[in-house]
């Protein structure tokens, strides 16, 4: 099975083409203003129309207010809603959108009560924990605390880049991969070498 790929975190029109030729899955879009990376609704609208057939769109909320996720929704074509708060499964389930949530894990048994906890979701993504930062750590974990039985596609973040993708599906055999910092230059602006090695890398196990 090969592992998909998702680019998160893209401000810049060229850097969505470069991924999409690079042969991402999916491309993510930050609704959360205080990361680097966070795009508005306006910006999002001009980078949307670049997303091609096949390659999904992806909204990333940091326990947002209901009203900005509909806002965003009005405008913004996106295929899938990926969640990296403490967001409830009630209030991610309620947009009649595929959704998927964010764990930063920290200990054993989490990502199996998530499981749980999240059974309505598209996926369960699992990713470093930080105590001040939702994701974008450039951080990773220990792997050994996912699970071999899962009941929700995985998708593997935290502290991804060509050097240790390669190990990351080899080890954990996720359903896909999420990179943000792992493939910029600084944050919010991508290096279109370091997405095409990233994919690459995450192919060729």
């Amino acid at each position: 099975m090969k592992t998909r790929v998702k680019i998160c975190g893209l401000t810049r029109v060229s850097d969505i083409k470069a991924a999409v030729a690079s042969g991402a899955d999916a491309i993510g879009l930050v609704f959360y203003e205080p990361s680097p990376r966070a795009v508005t609704i306006e910006q999002a609208e001009v980078l949307a129309r670049h997303i091609p057939a096949f390659v999904s769109l992806v909204g990333l909320f940091v326990n947002p207010p209901e009203a900005q996720v509909r806002d965003v929704l009005k405008r913004i074509p996106l295929d899938l809603l990926q969640f990296h708060g403490d967001e409830s499964a009630g209030f991610c389930a309620q947009f009649e959108r595929r959704w998927i949530k964010a764990v930063r894990v920290q200990q054993a048994g989490q990502i199996e009560k998530a499981f749980s906890d999240y059974y309505l979701a598209s996926g369960l993504l699992v990713d470093a924990w930080d105590p001040v930062r939702f994701g974008g750590t450039g951080q990773s974990f220990n792997w050994d605390l996912i699970p071999p039985e899962r009941t929700l596609p995985l998708i593997l973040a935290g502290g991804l880049s060509s050097d240790n993708v390669f190990d990351a599906v080899k080890k954990v055999r996720p359903w896909a991969v999420d990179v943000s910092g792992g493939v910029e230059k600084s944050k919010g602006i991508k290096d279109i070498e370091k997405m095409s090695e990233f994919i690459k890398e995450a192919h060729r196990v």
